[in-house]
Order: C-alpha cells, then sequence, then structure tokens
C-alpha cells in the first residue's frame, strides 16, 4: 500500500492490484493516479489490474484519470487491464468519445490475472463465504 490516495494499491508479486469501492472527488483520484504511478515504479511491477465493478458511473475527470494511469504505467513497461465495467459505464464513456487508450479490459480480477499468466484459486473458506 501506499500513501496518499484513500484506495490501497494491493501488490500481489508482479501485479498490482488496485479495487476503487466508491465514487472518487477529483483530489482523490489525482492522488491514486500518484500513487499508482509511483508503485508501478518502486515494484517494477508488470501489470496492473483497475477493479471498477463497484462504480455506477465513471465521469469525464475519472475516465482521463484512468487513461493517463495506463499511459504512465506503459512507458514504466507494466500493461493496465481495467476490470468489472458495468454496461451503463461503458454506454456512457462511449457517449462522452472516451477511449480510455492505453488500457485492455476484462470481465473479472480473475480473467485479468489468467492474461498475466497468473491463476487465482478459490479457497474452500472463499467458497462457503467464511474465514
Amino acid at each position: 500500500m501506499t500513501g496518499t490516495s484513500p484506495i490501497p494499491v494491493l501488490d500481489l508479486g508482479g501485479l498490482l492490484l488496485v479495487s476503487i469501492q466508491g465514487e472518487l472527488a477529483d483530489s482523490a483520484a489525482a492522488a491514486l493516479r500518484t500513487d499508482v504511478t509511483a508503485a508501478v515504479a518502486r515494484t517494477g511491477s508488470r501489470g496492473l489490474i483497475i477493479d471498477i465493478s463497484s462504480l455506477e458511473i465513471v465521469d469525464s475527470f475519472l475516465a482521463r484519470v484512468l487513461a493517463e494511469v495506463a499511459l504512465a504505467s506503459r512507458l514504466l513497461a507494466a500493461r493496465t487491464v481495467l476490470v468489472g465495467m458495468r454496461p451503463a459505464v461503458a454506454i456512457t464513456l462511449v457517449e462522452l468519445g472516451l477511449t480510455l487508450e492505453g488500457m485492455t479490459t476484462a470481465r473479472t480480477v480473475t480473467d485479468a490475472a489468467a492474461g498475466f499468466g497468473v491463476v487465482i484459486v478459490e479457497t474452500d473458506a472463499a467458497k462457503q463465504g467464511g474465514t
């Protein structure tokens, strides 16, 4: 994890995971951009997975921040995959003409990880919803 953003950047050993769990103020989105870029540089990560499955809407500022994160990560030799996009978000991005250059998409974190050759196995405790 890093320091200035309220969103944790998790290092999964070669992959970074960012899960945005709610709407972000512009200042928090900008801090996230800084934190994620620093984490990619610090860890030498080959991939970045950004989970937006909890977001009902992505405004133009957040879309621009996500695209900037992807472009900066690519310059640092990491590929970015955006996961969990809701249909309404996709439609809004198309209507706004926002293409999210520099990143690919996947349906789930598991699918994105598989694209990096990482297999996520669900444990028995997770299947049962327990600890």
